[in-house]
């Protein structure tokens, strides 16, 4: 890796990022990834980019389905982080096995106790250096009771209190 590539890794690891797990399911069958690489985009309408790098084994799952579902994490789901991740070298049926989901209306897995699910259908994807940004328009929000967040920053997991305002 060139010296600017691994300044930018190091200047990446200083921009704290929600942890999310991103789900599909569909045609192509259930996939899943652990992202910290997504964001809102406008809210009229409801819209967000979720990244993915083009050479993961889950990309052709989540093109053929065009739907996603974002699911953000809280702290106590840092498991479900390393498993989509592919720490745990688990195949996709042992990850989603390990946790509840719940149907949504583009058929992406909801899990059940994520701080709050954004049930997407995929309408583009643009292809950017190594990765697919996939502009998402939003279908539905389901959100649960806030729990401490969980946070990436400087290479590894942290819990972020829930703040006196979301309590």
């Amino acid at each position: 890796m060139s010296d600017e590539g691994t300044l930018f890794r190091a200047a990446m690891a200083r921009l704290g990022a929600a942890v999310n797990v991103i789900t599909t399911d569909g045609i192509a069958g259930r996939g899943g990834f652990t992202a910290t690489a997504v964001c809102s985009l406008s809210d009229n309408p409801p819209s967000i980019l979720v990244c993915m790098n083009r050479g993961s084994a889950q990309n052709a799952i989540f093109r053929t389905n065009g739907a996603l579902c974002v699911n953000i994490l809280g702290e106590k789901q840092r498991f479900l982080a390393d498993k989509f991740a592919g720490a745990t070298r688990e195949d996709t049926a042992a990850r989603f096995a390990s946790a509840q989901w719940e149907a949504t209306d583009t058929g992406a897995p909801a899990l059940a106790d994520s701080l709050a699910s954004i049930d997407t259908w995929i309408r583009q994807i643009l292809e950017v250096a190594t990765h697919d940004v996939m502009v998402c328009d939003v279908v539905r929000i389901r959100m649960n009771e806030p729990t401490s967040a969980l946070i990436y920053f400087g290479r590894d997991y942290h819990a972020l209190p829930v703040p006196a305002a979301l309590s």
